[in-house]
């Protein structure tokens, strides 16, 4: 291989560096299932209950299963970043922005397109004030943001079981149905295009914008972004204010999937998964430079782990232990520590190599 060629292949790795834990347990992941049933990951096209035909299979399973998680991570990702800290709220603001739709659905006695689409756009609107909540208490009062997201965490499902006066409604719709599950002549499963959607919006606010090298630096040094003419203040609200978008878009699927809002299961424990995705994909916890492809590998890998220990027909009251398990060794090869673990012999292997070649 040319030396060029050598040189770009490394500065790649290097550059992407936070991707190799995630990438890696993906990687073990596919081997496994590949050795444990060969047709694990294979897709076929079928017919659903309306005469459609629409993709099947494992792998769609784990994309399609993982769509709420993953947007939840990339918003989670942000708030990382700039505050040092982790929202564990999501899962509860989700379920207020999931019941905030209904009521707006179960207004009118028509569900048409547009009434769908002010629905979204009203769950939205209630889930970045509620983020604005979070970020004010972070940024501006300094609270730490598990304590401060604590609030919302608590009580964050009662208000929900509020909005729409106790009840647990469903909403009969085939819009809605859609959004849950399949468009009508389109194959591949609605949650992950909306996946797809997100990820493409925040690709264009990073390339047009300035903010995600502000949310690094003000992770990295709030002082020295100040002295910059940085925002700190500003950049950690604006980063709790996109996760409320996030809570939105994934409450609106997970309501979309049953068409009905419960406020007690939507998306329960959630919270905590997303951390992991967080910190699977590579990100720092305690804020800074961030990828946030890596956390969204980081929530499918969670999904993938998860479908695979069902298919081994594993109870699903010790699926949490063995993800646990799983992901602590994920959590542990990744650490700082045992990353400059890694550095060091590479840089003694490195050492050693020159030196033989000089003496010959």
């Amino acid at each position: 291989m040319p030396a060029d060629n050598r040189n770009k292949s490394s500065s790649f790795f290097q550059k992407n560096s936070q991707l190799l834990i995630p990438f890696v347990a993906i990687i073990i992941l596919v081997i496994f299932n590949l050795i444990r049933d060969p047709g694990f990951f294979s897709i076929a096209i079928v017919n659903n209950n309306d005469g459609y035909p629409v993709l099947q299979g494992n792998l769609v399973s784990i994309f399609n299963g993982a769509s709420e998680l993953a947007i939840l991570a990339m918003g989670m990702t942000l708030v990382t970043a700039a505050s040092g800290g982790q929202d564990i709220s999501v899962g509860a603001l989700a379920a207020i922005a999931g019941s905030t739709l209904v009521k707006v659905l179960k207004s009118t006695e028509t569900i048409t397109p547009l009434t769908v689409i002010l629905g979204i756009l009203a769950c939205c609107a209630v889930a970045m004030l509620f983020g604005a909540f979070n970020g004010t208490l972070v940024s501006v009062f300094r609270i730490q943001p598990m304590i401060a997201t604590l609030i919302l965490f608590t009580c964050g499902r009662s208000i929900a079981y509020w909005i729409n006066g106790g009840a647990t409604p469903t909403v009969s719709s085939p819009i809605i149905t859609a959004i849950g599950s399949f468009i009508p002549g389109c194959p591949v499963p609605t949650p992950i295009l909306i996946v797809l959607l997100m990820g493409i919006l925040f690709f264009i606010l990073f390339r047009t914008t300035t903010m995600g090298l502000y949310i690094q630096t003000v992770g990295i040094n709030q002082g020295a972004a100040k002295l910059n003419g940085i925002n700190p203040v500003g950049m950690k609200l604006l980063a709790f204010v996109l996760l409320g978008v996030c809570c939105a878009m994934a409450g609106t699927i997970g309501m979309s999937r049953l068409s009905l809002i419960n406020h007690e299961t939507l998306l329960l424990n959630v919270e905590m998964d997303a951390i992991l995705a967080v910190a699977i994909g590579g990100n720092n916890l305690g804020g800074g430079k961030f990828n946030m492809i890596g956390s969204v590998m980081g929530a499918y890998a969670i999904q993938a782990l998860t479908i695979t220990l069902y298919a081994m027909k594993v109870p699903s009251t010790d699926v949490k232990a063995y993800k646990a398990i799983v992901i602590i060794l994920l959590v542990v090869i990744g650490s700082p520590v045992v990353k400059d673990a890694f550095q060091k012999m590479k840089n003694r292997n490195g050492r050693r190599m020159l030196a033989r070649k000089e003496a010959t």
